[in-house]
C-alpha cells in the first residue's frame, strides 16, 4: 500500500514537473533529465512511470487540460437548463484555457515541429474534447428531443471555437486591445446566439 501511495505521488510530481517545462520550454526544450530532475527523482525513475517522452506528454495533456474537466461536467450538467448548462462548459474552458496559456502559447508556435507521434496526441486530445461536448449535444437531440437536426460534432466545434477564438486573439496574438469586450456579456452573448442556432 506504501508503495502504491508513494509511486502514485512520483508520478504526479513528474506530470506536474513536465507541465511546468514543457509550458516554459516547449515539448522539444523539455528534457526528461530536466523534467526528471524538477521532479526531484532520476532519470530512470521517469522512464520506470512512462516508457517515452510521448506518453509523459500524452498524460499531461489529458490529466491537466479541458478533457478531464469536460467529462467532470457531463453528470452535473445533464441536470442543468440548456442555457445554464452551456454558460458552465464556456466558464470553465475560458477558464481551463487561461490556466494554460503558457502550454497553449507555445504549442501554437512550434507545433509544425513536433514528431509525428506528438502531433496524433494533440489531434487525438482535440478529437476527445469535440466527440465529448458532441455525445452532450446528441443526447439532447435524441432523448430529449430539444435541439434541431445538426452534426453534434460539427457543433462542438462551433460552440468552442467562438471561445477559442476570443482568448487565441487577445492571449496569443497579444492583442489587448482587440474586441474590447467584457468576458461575462462575451460569453452570455455567444451562449445565446449558439442556442438560437441549435434549439428546435
Amino acid at each position: 500500500m506504501r508503495n502504491s501511495v508513494k509511486a502514485s505521488a512520483t508520478r504526479k510530481k513528474l506530470l506536474d514537473a513536465g507541465l511546468k517545462l514543457i509550458s516554459k520550454r516547449g515539448y522539444l526544450g523539455a528534457t526528461t533529465k530536466d523534467i526528471a530532475k524538477k521532479a526531484g527523482v532520476a532519470e530512470l525513475t521517469l522512464f520506470r512511470h512512462f516508457s517515452s517522452k510521448e506518453l509523459l506528454f500524452q498524460e499531461i495533456i489529458n490529466s491537466y487540460t479541458f478533457l478531464p474537466a469536460l467529462k467532470g461536467l457531463l453528470p452535473e450538467i445533464k441536470e442543468l437548463e440548456y442555457r445554464e448548462a452551456l454558460l458552465m462548459i464556456a466558464d470553465k474552458f475560458l477558464s481551463r484555457l487561461y490556466e494554460r496559456r503558457d502550454l497553449i502559447r507555445i504549442m501554437q508556435s512550434e507545433m509544425h515541429l513536433y514528431p509525428s507521434k506528438v502531433k496524433d496526441i494533440y489531434q487525438d486530445f482535440i478529437g476527445g474534447v469535440y466527440q465529448t461536448l458532441a455525445s452532450y449535444f446528441r443526447e439532447l437531440q435524441g432523448s430529449r428531443g430539444m435541439l434541431r437536426d445538426f452534426d453534434p460534432e460539427y457543433g462542438a466545434r462551433a460552440f468552442l471555437g467562438m471561445f477559442f477564438s476570443y482568448f487565441s486573439v487577445h492571449e496569443l496574438m497579444f492583442r489587448k486591445d482587440a474586441m474590447p469586450l467584457e468576458e461575462g456579456k462575451l460569453k452570455t452573448e455567444y451562449v445565446d446566439i449558439f442556442i438560437k442556432g441549435t434549439m428546435r
